[in-house]
Order: structure tokens, then C-alpha cells, then sequence
């Protein structure tokens, strides 16, 4: 039974589902809109394509589209336009539904319009034949998600309807004892993590997606507007969001000159990429009630998660009903239960195979997974030490006047590191103060000896920083690692 389906025979009372600010779909007009559309969708393409703004036409098509089990693949709007055409070939898409064909002209420029949704008002663009080689999809591949990835092409990640569905259960069960009735999407729905945790999971509560456009929420992925971003999380006073740490960031730090957190707020979910104990302070004695978690892709988004049954700060909590975790003995994350059918293009994986994540961790006595860093960007000293860099990342970043940093020591006696600062006007003493204080934090092989003032900040749109706010490693130091090597003469 898909999730509107199950939503509809679950909703005890009139209320609204979804609801954009334009336009609004009630509990009682859901099911019959998400299968008009999904009969519409079906008799005009195989494979489809959505590239559209947060909005209650995104979240109509998509529905209708999980309903019928029609391989779709959310294109996320920081992909290049080569990115964009790799996915669409690469998947062999045959239909494109968009909100802004003008947007779309470059990327759709040999494709022609085949009609306009009187349901979503998506207009529909198709190409015969197919591009690509058109792969064969796992057998089951509702959805294939594109991972950002830190060099490269982006890899599709092909996902069973079932499998999106026993994540959004578990999400739901998770916030149940809150009472969860109004859920803001800020997040891009083509991010697997809104997609799930913003649409299905509150439907399965009966609780109202609101998906206001990137206009009036003011995220973009060169950077979000802070000032429309607090109205609107002020304007909407939701009971549940969904973070990146840097969101959860600006918003600690508005708590902090001023901004009345609003009082409806119980559930902020944060992800995507470690979270410093020191933000989570931060968060807590300014009246946010964080949760942090874990997940990925290819395990159908979240893994772990801290409820208010069970909160461990530091940690990423405890697995949720779907997923199995444990620690191999080279530290490494192994997830199953609930892991992808596979990449598109490689041979499909057995239902439920233990996943590698390529994570560091370790679980405590309770179950709580702590997340320490990524096995590949280990370095080993010339001491013979194995330093996780996002461990001593951690402590310096949660420091004040500093916004990033890239620690790195492979075959060296000592960490060294590139500094991007807060703010332009951050001097070096005040930087020197802050990695002294982490180091004292630290063990001695782990601490930072010497650091260089980065000549660039580090952000998605100079392709330093991925679109959750990770580090793109190799392309720094293939632009700065120079400055390093200079730290050791």
C-alpha cells in the first residue's frame, strides 16, 4: 500500500496535507489527485525526470508517481547542466516534468513539450527514443536518487517504493509521542532526506507538508537569505524541520542576537554532516530542540537517529526499526535491512545486503552509534598513528572565528591545517587562540602544529564544499596543498 493510500485510510479528521502557500490539497482529496495524476503520468512516459522548486506540483507528481511504481529520478537543482544531462541519459529518461520550461531550454534544448498537468501544472517534456543506452533498472527501482559525491560524475542510486516506505514508518513512529501536525519543508524535495522525512513520513502521521518555494523560504544553493528564512520559519511556526549543520547554525546564531525561536517548534532534525558538540549546546540553551542523525543513499537516507525517547548528544542515536548497524573491526559503519538495490549500471545487489559506508564509528553499550569520520581520509603519521581529520575538523570548527577547516598529515610527523575563517575581518592571533583551544582538547598526535589563512572560503558555489557543507577534499588540496607542504619546511 503506498503512502498516500495508507495516509488516507489513517486521517481521522478533515485536515490539510499539503499546502505550498498557493494552493492547498485536504486529507479527503489526496488519494483521488495523486491517482488522476499517476494515470495522466503513465500514459505518457516510462522513466521520468522532476526538476521543479518546492511546491505542491513537486509533491502531486512525485506521489503519484511512487503510487505507480514509475521509476523517477528527483533532479536536484545544484547539478550543472552536464550533471543534469548525465543523469537524464544515464537513467534513460524519456519525460521531464518541470515548473519553469524557460529554466529547462538548455538542458531540454532537442526534447519537445508533450502537455501541461491540470493537476500540478507541470509541463511535460519528452524525447523519443530514450537518450542513453537505457540501463536496465534493478528489479523493483521505484526511485533513483543521484548522489553529489566529491568528485566525479554523480552515481544513481536505485531504491525499491518499499524500501522509502519502511523509512518513512520508521520516521514517523520516532516523532509519534510528539504529536507532530505541521512539518516545513526547507530543504530541496529532490533531497532524498525532505523527500522522505518532508512528505511521506508526516503523511503517514496525518500531519500537513507545507512546501513553500525557494522565493519565500530564501534557500539557495549558493547560500540561503537569512532574513527570509527566519520569517518564514516565524510566519509558518512548524512543529518539525529538517537542518543541515550550517542551517542549524544560522538559526543558533540568530537565537542568540535576538530571533524568537518560535514556541510550536518540537522536532529539528539535523543531518547530512557532523554536528560539533559545541552547536548542539549552542542549539539547546537557545530553546532548539535538536536531534541529530545519520544516514545516506544508499541505505534509503536515515539510519540512526536521537529521539525524544532516546537522546544521546554526540551521538547520531540509536538504528531505527528498519536498519541494522554494527562496527567491522576496521572501525567501519556496516548497515542493513534496508540498503539499495544498487548503483544503476552495476549488477543488483542481494534485498537487505549489509552496506560498507566507508564511515568510522563506534556504538556505546546502549546502542548509540557515534560517527567519527570517513575510513578513506584517514591519514597515517610518520609516527604510525591513524588520525580521523573530521574528529580534529570538529573541535577547531565549533571554535570561535572559525567557519572551515582542512586538517591533513599523511606520512608527516604532525596535523597541519587550512583555515577558512568566519568572517574577513577574523585576524590570525584570533585564529592562533582557536586551534590552541581545540588542541587542548586533543591528543598530542592529533593536534594542529602549524596552519595556513585558506587565500578562498571554502563554498558550494567555487566547488570546495558539496551541497550538505562537506569538505570536497581532493579538490582543495589539488588547489592548496602547496600551502601545506610549505607548513613542514
Amino acid at each position: 500500500m503506498s503512502t498516500v493510500a495508507t495516509a488516507a485510510r489513517r486521517a481521522v479528521r478533515p485536515r490539510t496535507a499539503l499546502d505550498d502557500g498557493r494552493q492547498a490539497i485536504g486529507y479527503d482529496e489526496l488519494e483521488e489527485r495523486v491517482a488522476d495524476e499517476g494515470e495522466w503520468l503513465a500514459a505518457r512516459g516510462e522513466r521520468f525526470a522532476l526538476l521543479a522548486d518546492n511546491g505542491l506540483g513537486w509533491a502531486v507528481a512525485d506521489l503519484a508517481l511512487h503510487a505507480r511504481r514509475l521509476p523517477a529520478v528527483p533532479l536536484p537543482g545544484f547539478f550543472s547542466v552536464a550533471q543534469m544531462r548525465h543523469a537524464l541519459d544515464d537513467a534513460g529518461i524519456d519525460t521531464v516534468l518541470t515548473d519553469d520550461p524557460g529554466r529547462s531550454r538548455e538542458l531540454l534544448e532537442d526534447w519537445q513539450t508533450a502537455g501541461v498537468s491540470g493537476r500540478t501544472g507541470l509541463v511535460l517534456f519528452t524525447r523519443r527514443p530514450a537518450g542513453g543506452v537505457r540501463l536496465r533498472l534493478p528489479a523493483g527501482t521505484a526511485k533513483v536518487t543521484y548522489t553529489s559525491g566529491s568528485t566525479g560524475q554523480p552515481k544513481g542510486v536505485c531504491l525499491a517504493a518499499e524500501q522509502l516506505e519502511a523509512v518513512a514508518r520508521s520516521l514517523a513512529g520516532a516523532t509519534d509521542s510528539l504529536g507532530i501536525e505541521r512539518h516545513l519543508c526547507l530543504l530541496p524535495l529532490a533531497t532524498l532526506l525532505e523527500n522522505i522525512a518532508g512528505i511521506h513520513a508526516p503523511l503517514l502521521a496525518g500531519a500537513t507538508c507545507l512546501l513553500p518555494p525557494a522565493a519565500v523560504t530564501g534557500m539557495s544553493y549558493s547560500g540561503p537569505d537569512p532574513a527570509r528564512l527566519l520569517a518564514c520559519i516565524s510566519e509558518a511556526r512548524p512543529q518539525s524541520i529538517v537542518l543541515v549543520p550550517e542551517l542549524l547554525r544560522l538559526l543558533v546564531t540568530a537565537a542568540e542576537r535576538g530571533w524568537s525561536v518560535p514556541s510550536s517548534l518540537r522536532f529539528v532534525a539535523v543531518g547530512g554532516a557532523p554536528v560539533s558538540t559545541d552547536l548542539l549546546a549552542r542549539a539547546e540553551a537557545a530553546g532548539l530542540p535538536v536531534y541529530e542523525g545519520y544516514g545516506l543513499s544508499e541505505c534509503a537516507s536515515v539510519v540512526c537517529l536521537n529521539t525524544p525517547e532516546g537522546r544521546r548528544p554526540g551521538s547520531v542515536g540509536r538504528p531505527l526499526p528498519h536498519a541494522g548497524v554494527r562496527v567491522a573491526p576496521d572501525g567501519q559503519v556496516m548497515v542493513s535491512g534496508v540498503t539499495m538495490l544498487g548503483y544503476l549500471g552495476d549488477p543488483p545487489r542481494r534485498a537487505g545486503e549489509e552496506w560498507a559506508t566507508g564511515d568510522l564509528g563506534e556504538l556505546d553499550a546502549d546502542g548509540y552509534l557515534y560517527v567519527r569520520g570517513r575510513l578513506r581520509n584517514v591519514f597515517i603519521s610518520s609516527l604510525g598513528r591513524n588520525v580521523a581529520p573530521e574528529w580534529v575538523e570538529r573541535e577547531v570548527a565549533q571554535q570561535p572565528g572559525v567557519r572551515h577547516v582542512l586538517v591533513h598529515g599523511e606520512a608527516r610527523p604532525y596535523a597541519v591545517a587550512i583555515v577558512s575563517p568566519a568572517d574577513p575581518a577574523v585576524s590570525d592571533a584570533d585564529i592562533e587562540r582557536s586551534l590552541a583551544a581545540a588542541n587542548l582538547r586533543l591528543p598530542d598526535y592529533a593536534q594542529v602544529r602549524g596552519w595556513v589563512r585558506a587565500p578562498e572560503a571554502f563554498t558550494f558555489d567555487n566547488g570546495l564544499l558539496t551541497s550538505n557543507g562537506r569538505l570536497r577534499r581532493a579538490e582543495i588540496l589539488r588547489r592548496h596543498g602547496a600551502l601545506l607542504d610549505t607548513l613542514y619546511r
